[in-house]
């Protein structure tokens, strides 16, 4: 009965483990994703920034309850 058991708890062991690796992998891909999104949206700031001329579409609108 012991040894059953033990082979048991091994094998939930190794499931958690692949459990892990596979949360971490996927972890490690979202972060990469917002790190270049993050640089991208840095880009577009500075362009922005850069660009004296251009103006906020919003400035000029009618509110809505007009």
């Amino acid at each position: 009965m012991d040894e059953n058991r033990i082979v048991e708890l091994e094998i939930r062991y190794t499931q958690q483990q692949e459990t892990l690796q596979e949360l971490s992998d996927v972890l490690y891909a979202q972060q990469r994703v917002i790190d270049s999104l993050r640089a991208e949206l840095d880009v577009l700031k500075r362009k922005l920034d850069a660009e004296p001329g251009l103006v906020d579409a919003r400035a000029n609108e009618r509110p809505p309850h007009y």
